[in-house]
């Protein structure tokens, strides 16, 4: 009996250590358990933090980008409107230089029609003499062509306006005048639908005349008439040409502004 006693207080005491071990590890644990969620909370917490900077970085950046790309349209909008505005202003001086020499022109088409214009003796009362056979009239001068021709320009007679300047370059191969009755040949074309024709004709001014003044004109034109045909890249060759061998021009400028605006 005595043996059974004690065998029970032994097993009783076993069974007791081991419910008291297991609630003390069940506590271990659930401090575990509870540790880990709060490092986890913390490490959620600073990644949220750390979403949220970088969330309002990108903000920042994305506003600074959009105020950057509202600046660079105002500032191609504002290039391309002072282009324009340049391009308004020489053609303007064009004009007015234009006019100057048409003017100039025109004085002179007129002093050669008044030399041509042979003074007539009157009679003298009682002389029988047989007077002198009237000389015939002499045929008309460069500046008079050149008048000829722009003034049928002008009524839209292209034909009779081109053969008027082909009839100046025949007559006075070597007159200060041949170069503008050439570029004429080429605006005669250009009028009448004819590119290749017209083409060929500013290629001539610039061939024939480089030095003339109208040679970075016709250089210029004839890079137009290149781009208006879809050929961009010959377009752009001869628009090159003009700012290289004619800077100075007012053409140069407007071949500049194409390049810039025809990238």
């Amino acid at each position: 009996m005595r043996v059974r006693a004690t065998a029970g207080i032994a097993l009783g005491a076993l069974v007791s250590s081991a419910c008291f071990a297991t609630r003390n590890d069940v506590r271990v644990l659930q401090q575990d358990i509870l540790n880990t969620r709060t490092e986890a909370a913390r490490a959620d917490s600073a990644r949220a933090r750390q979403v949220d900077a970088v969330a309002r970085l990108l903000g920042v950046l994305g506003d600074s980008v959009r105020s950057l790309h509202a600046s660079v349209n105002r500032v191609q909008g504002d290039l391309r409107g002072e282009f324009r505005q340049v391009n308004q202003q020489l053609l303007q001086i064009q004009e007015l230089t234009g006019q100057s020499q048409r003017n100039l022109q025109n004085l002179r088409a007129e002093m050669e029609q008044r030399n041509q214009q042979a003074p007539v003796t009157p009679p003298v009362a009682g002389d029988t003499t047989t007077p002198p056979a009237a000389p015939q009239p002499a045929a008309p001068g460069p500046a008079q062509l050149l008048a000829l021709g722009r003034q049928q320009y002008a009524q839209r007679s292209y034909g009779t306006a081109r053969s008027a300047f082909e009839e100046l370059l025949k007559a006075f191969p070597e007159s200060d005048l041949a170069a503008e009755a050439q570029l004429y040949i080429g605006e005669c074309w250009t009028a009448e639908g004819n590119a290749p024709a017209a083409d060929a004709a500013y290629n001539a001014v610039v061939a024939k005349y480089p030095q003339s003044a109208r040679a970075p004109n016709a250089l210029y034109k004839l890079a137009l008439s290149q781009a208006k045909q879809g050929k961009r890249a010959e377009a752009r060759v001869f628009m090159e040409r003009v700012k290289r061998e004619y800077p100075q021009s007012d053409e140069a400028e407007l071949a500049d502004a194409w390049l810039k605006s025809n990238r």
